[in-house]
């Protein structure tokens, strides 16, 4: 009887916890539609960027060379896009106070990181599928990709969700810093460096298809992989003491 009582706590607890995560990530998600400030200026971004790229790669007449380092160039793309965002995912909570009282309401920490985290990746995903394709389109139009360059697709959604996470905690801690955009990029590149390493290594092998380095392709997204499962859990278990400082 005590076991069934046990399990049924446990249920409510979850269900609970599932309507809360449910209700901050709707309410990221209707913001955002609402207002698309987030999304705009991460796209908005990323065009200046693509535009620097085309200034500094117009004397490259090989378009061969181009796809060589295009997994680089790429990642760039991504990184730099996704510190504009991150740095905005918290404006709108400390801005009208919000997030006080998303402090005094009983919500789970881990809650909130899980919804903050999952918003962040649905925002960074979207703006990745309206950038990549003009990122080919600029420049690997004229370029002769290998049939691998579809696999890409596996280290970009790993990589994504590496960064929505570990992005997360590190916004969350520098939210009432001063120069918090420059704070969070000095935190956030050295600790995201393994896992961009490994992205730009599986991207740039499936760029390429050269034989015989497919290995390396699975490995980078094996090292991604265990790179996510590891620092997600301990932004899991972090939250609760980065929120509350």
């Amino acid at each position: 009887m005590a076991r069934v009582q046990k399990k049924l706590v446990q249920k409510k607890q979850a269900q609970s916890k599932f309507v809360q995560y449910k209700a901050l990530l709707m309410k990221d998600v209707r913001q955002e539609l609402r207002t698309r400030e987030m999304l705009t200026s991460m796209v908005v971004y990323a065009l200046l960027v693509l535009t620097i790229y085309g200034a500094a790669l117009a004397q490259v007449g090989d378009k061969l060379q181009v796809v060589s380092f295009a997994g680089g160039l790429l990642w760039a793309l991504i990184i730099f896009t996704s510190l504009l965002g991150l740095n905005r995912s918290f404006s709108h909570e400390t801005e009208s106070g919000c997030l006080e009282g998303i402090l005094l309401a009983p919500v789970d920490r881990a809650v909130v990181f899980l919804a903050k985290a999952t918003s962040n990746l649905l925002f960074l995903v979207a703006v990745e599928v309206v950038v990549i394709p003009l990122f080919f389109l600029f420049f690997l139009s004229g370029a002769q990709l290998a049939a691998t360059t579809p696999m890409i697709a596996l280290p970009l959604l790993v990589g994504t969700v590496g960064v929505a996470g570990v992005g997360t905690l590190l916004s969350t801690m520098t939210i009432d810093t001063r120069g918090r955009d420059v704070l969070l990029a000095i935190l956030f590149i050295p600790v995201a460096f393994p896992l961009l390493y490994a992205c730009v290594s599986a991207t740039t092998v499936a760029f390429m298809g050269v034989e015989g380095t497919f290995g390396t392709f699975w490995s980078s997204c094996g090292m991604a992989a265990a790179y996510d499962v590891i620092m997600i859990a301990a932004a899991w278990g972090l939250y609760e003491f980065a929120l509350d400082a």
